[in-house]
């Protein structure tokens, strides 16, 4: 069974960078695509950015394409996701997520969550 635990989130201010992690473990991390969604108060979860399973791919939601920055490091079998120039409207508890390795659209179809991160960014 795997299990991804999200760390690094936290306060900060708009304009501000963080990086939060998710850490995998129970199955070969190089197997499965990795993924990144949130969730704002009073709306649904969104995409915010993917990487395959061999880090070659990315694919990153329109609103932070620019700012963040996924990235993999199978041999930790961990995956970042570095956000810089924080806006307040990027508020939101961040999920990881996993599935395993696809042709699929990066954005679909994840199996494999974890219990989240909140990440504040002030005004």
């Amino acid at each position: 069974q795997v299990q991804l635990v999200e760390s690094g989130g936290g306060l900060v201010q708009a304009g501000g960078s963080l990086r939060v992690s998710c850490a995998v473990s129970g199955s070969t991390f190089s197997s499965y695509d990795m993924a990144w969604f949130r969730q704002a108060p009073g709306k649904e979860r969104e995409f915010v950015a993917a990487v395959n399973w061999y880090g070659t791919r990315t694919y990153y939601s329109d609103s932070v394409k620019g700012r963040f920055t996924i990235s993999r490091d199978n041999a930790k079998s961990t995956v970042y996701l570095q956000m810089n120039s924080l806006k307040p409207e990027d508020t939101a508890v961040y999920y990881c997520a996993a599935r395993p390795r696809s042709s699929r659209l990066l954005e679909d179809k994840y199996a494999y969550w974890g219990q989240g991160t909140q990440v504040t960014v002030s005004s």
